[in-house]
């Protein structure tokens, strides 16, 4: 297969989602252009911040785009480019864009609340306080997995004790995004940049940041850069989210779609050939097709985490109900070609069938770097700036997990005042984060792609559950509801499973093995629980009265 036409062919079918099957949904739930959306009616200046479309944009995207639809894509490249290529598509188009889209909607039409928020409205309190639960594990699973691969591309050092310049100069440059944008955040929302103004100064900055970063590396090891990250998302948690979140991810955006075009221009002047079968098999080096491809591949085709933060983030700054199809149904299929272009770049590096070496993100980056340099650009030029985009991939995911993470366990803990305050609710989840990190990501990364796509599934009962007691339809998500529950409920039975026979055999570590055992059984068990808590209320016959046309848009 020719890379560029599996690109072509990812382009047309994306496309044509939105305008048919985004526009259907629309269609069907409703918007209304004339309703004052929460942002505007509870505006606080902290959490609520009214933003233009582009801006909204650019933290949605750069804060869903983390290392799933890198790390997924190449990793589940094992059972072939056919059955990655078609859950990218299928799964984006029906099951993740619609997961997104419909999350941000009841959201929206919930006063801007969370997933957990609309639970207890039509579940009760114990499904929002087993939700919140959840929710928190996953943001402490998220955090330690993301920041132990930010700090692995920031590492100047390596084992050997030598510089890696190009990291060095990751560092350097990313930690100068986090100047830059404080600077964009107060020009926008205490000067009233406009979206030309403060889109052209912002290009200004990245430039000025990477090409310092490249003549400036920092070189320190990957353990100390895992304090500073930690310290720095503390930070970002806490603060307005004007004045380091948004901007952050909007600078980033910006780099980040760059780094996609950059790909695509790549691909369509080299035409590189995919090395690699097209299905290898139901079961690869004992993964089986189900459901270790869903899994793996998680945030390129449908993420939880988008939930939270089209909930968290985007609903608190949506401006007007108009722009809610392209922030969250258009994103996640930009998010998908990023999906796409990593499958390419792990097929183009292929010898003969056998898989380049290396982790995703740096195979990610060799094969991109690898596309600029048959079309100019020299070799080290581009794989520092694919790994900046890749390393702002990350990062970015974690400023907002970090916020989503305190704000879930604040709503928890909302009836003491102290563990409700927004230092105590960071310092709880992000100190189990910083442990679990210390053990490495790859212990937990397959914990990570279940609780993320059983978030999803439980988001999805929830809106429909607020879809249904509002009068409108909600036969569309039924089949992902049900699809992803039995993806990820036998994704955590495997995982105790093996974990069980290990203890059985003797070969049991409980720092690895111990701790992937307890979360399993944790997520698992919350995960029931809330399921049976909701469809109980979803099959009750309907306590709320049919909307008026003029509230559900129609």
């Amino acid at each position: 297969m020719n890379g560029l036409v599996l690109l072509i062919i990812s382009v047309v079918v994306l496309v044509l989602a939105y305008l048919l099957y985004g526009r259907y949904l629309a269609r069907t739930w409703g918007i209304d252009p004339s309703k004052k959306t929460p942002a505007r009616e509870f505006e606080d200046g902290a959490e609520y911040v009214p933003s233009t479309p582009a801006v909204v944009f650019g933290h949605e995207f750069a804060s869903i785009a983390g290392a799933g639809p890198i790390n997924g894509p190449i990793i589940a490249a094992m059972f072939g480019w056919l059955p990655v290529m078609l859950w990218l598509l299928v799964g984006t188009v029906f099951f993740g864009a619609a997961h997104d889209f419909v999350a941000l909607y009841t959201s929206v039409k919930n006063k801007g609340k969370s997933i957990g928020y609309v639970i207890e409205i039509y579940a009760g309190k114990t499904g929002k306080r087993l939700f919140l639960i959840f929710v928190w594990l996953f943001s402490i699973l998220i955090a330690a997995a993301f920041s132990d691969i930010v700090a692995g591309t920031f590492a100047g050092i390596d084992a050997a004790g030598l510089n890696n310049r190009t990291s060095g100069s990751v560092a350097t440059a990313s930690a100068l995004f986090i100047v830059a944008a404080v600077l964009i955040g107060f020009l926008i929302r205490k000067r009233k940049a406009s979206d030309l103004a403060s889109g052209i100064i912002a290009v200004d900055l990245l430039i000025v940041c990477i090409v310092l970063g490249i003549f400036n590396p920092i070189f320190l090891s990957q353990s100390i850069w895992l304090y500073l990250i930690f310290a720095y998302i503390f930070v970002a948690s806490i603060v307005p989210v004007w004045l380091l979140g948004q901007p952050r991810n909007y600078l980033s955006s910006f780099l980040l779609i760059a780094m996609i075009l950059a790909a695509f221009i790549g691909v369509i002047f080299t035409a590189p050939e995919i090395a690699i079968p097209a299905f290898v098999g139901f079961e690869v080096k004992g993964n089986y097709l189900f459901p270790a491809l869903f899994i793996t591949i998680a945030c390129g085709a449908i993420s939880g985490f988008h939930s939270l933060v089209a909930t968290g983030a985007a609903s608190k700054e949506i401006s007007n109900e108009k722009y809610m199809l392209p922030i969250s149904y258009g994103a996640m299929l930009v998010e998908t070609l990023v999906a796409i272009l990593a499958l390419i770049a792990v097929g183009s590096l292929a010898h003969g069938g056998k898989f380049p070496s290396g982790t995703p993100p740096v195979i990610f980056a060799t094969a991109v770097s690898g596309f600029l340099h048959q079309i100019g650009l020299p070799s080290q030029i581009s794989f520092t700036l694919v790994s900046l985009a890749v390393s702002s991939f990350v990062l970015t995911t974690l400023d907002t997990v970090a916020r989503l993470g305190r704000l879930s366990f604040q709503e928890l803990f909302s009836s003491s005042k102290i563990l409700a305050s927004k230092p105590a609710a960071s310092v709880f989840t992000l100190l189990p984060a910083y442990l679990l990190a210390v053990t490495g990501y790859q212990n937990i990364w397959t914990l990570f792609g279940a609780a993320n796509q059983l978030l999803a599934a439980l988001t999805l009962i929830a809106c429909i559950l607020f879809l249904k007691k509002t009068k409108r339809r909600s036969f569309m998500l039924y089949i992902p509801t049900f699809i992803m529950l039995a993806v990820t409920f036998s994704s955590l039975v495997l995982t105790i499973r093996s974990k069980i026979l290990r203890l059985q055999g003797g070969s049991f570590v409980f720092a690895t093995d111990g701790l992937q055992l307890i979360i399993a059984v944790l997520l698992l068990v919350l995960g029931i629980m809330v399921v049976i808590s909701c469809i109980v209320k979803i099959w009750e016959k309907d306590e709320f009265p049919e909307l008026s046309k003029a509230e559900i848009g129609a």
